[in-house]
């Protein structure tokens, strides 16, 4: 008999729940989206009980910090239903990572809240550049048998290898005035018979004074 009752009070807590996910909302921008200029910034705010409520932005790494800044970007006195908030200029701020937080008052003191965190402000810094992957490098081909067993007649001829022929000697003109061997020898052999015969006379004159 008791599980009924706990059961109901489940059921009744989680259709809490689910109506305040449904009047309370932040519908753009997304958690993970790149801003750049005048972003719109849209939602809902539609909660019971409505007192006041903020919308304002931080550091991403602070988002989770209790003691963290919130800079105001709008606040509202009334409630609203699927609107555009309000207007970002983020040129004013640095670029960097944000979070966004729709912070709801209610009358009985208590406050609602929610948060868009990794929200990234690309104005004046490019988009990272993706790495490219690494391409398999394909594997060096081996010649196969055929290649080793080709005909040499199918073979490309090799190509003629030019023949460089260099100039030769031009032989000299004769020197009139040199003497060829034959006519050396002859000279020199006349010279040795007008020699011998001049040794012979003179031989002869020396024996016919002595016999005188």
């Amino acid at each position: 008999m008791l599980n009924l009752p706990i059961a109901m009070l489940k059921a009744f807590f989680s259709l809490i729940i689910i109506f305040q996910e449904l009047t309370l909302a932040i519908t753009a921008p997304q958690a993970g989206e790149i801003l750049r200029g005048d972003v719109s910034i849209r939602g809902r705010l539609d909660t019971p009980n409505f007192a006041s409520a903020e919308l304002a932005f931080t550091f991403n790494e602070s988002a989770s910090n209790p003691a963290a800044t919130w800079f105001t970007l709008q606040t509202f006195s009334q409630p609203t239903v699927d609107s555009t908030l309000t207007v970002w200029d983020t040129t004013t701020v640095t670029d960097g990572d944000y979070a966004l937080r729709l912070r709801v008052y209610l009358l009985d003191g208590s406050f609602q809240d929610v948060l868009i965190p990794d929200l990234t402000i690309r104005n004046y810094t490019p988009d990272p550049t993706p790495i490219p992957r690494d391409t398999p490098t394909a594997a060096p081909t081996l010649p196969s048998f055929s290649q080793f067993n080709a005909d040499p007649s199918s073979s490309t001829s090799a190509e003629p290898t030019a023949i460089i022929s260099y100039p030769t000697a031009t032989p000299l003109p004769p020197n009139p005035a040199s003497l060829e061997t034959d006519a050396i020898l002859t000279t020199f052999g006349k010279s040795a018979l007008i020699l011998l015969a001049l040794f012979g006379f003179i031989s002869l004159l020396l024996r016919l004074r002595k016999t005188a």
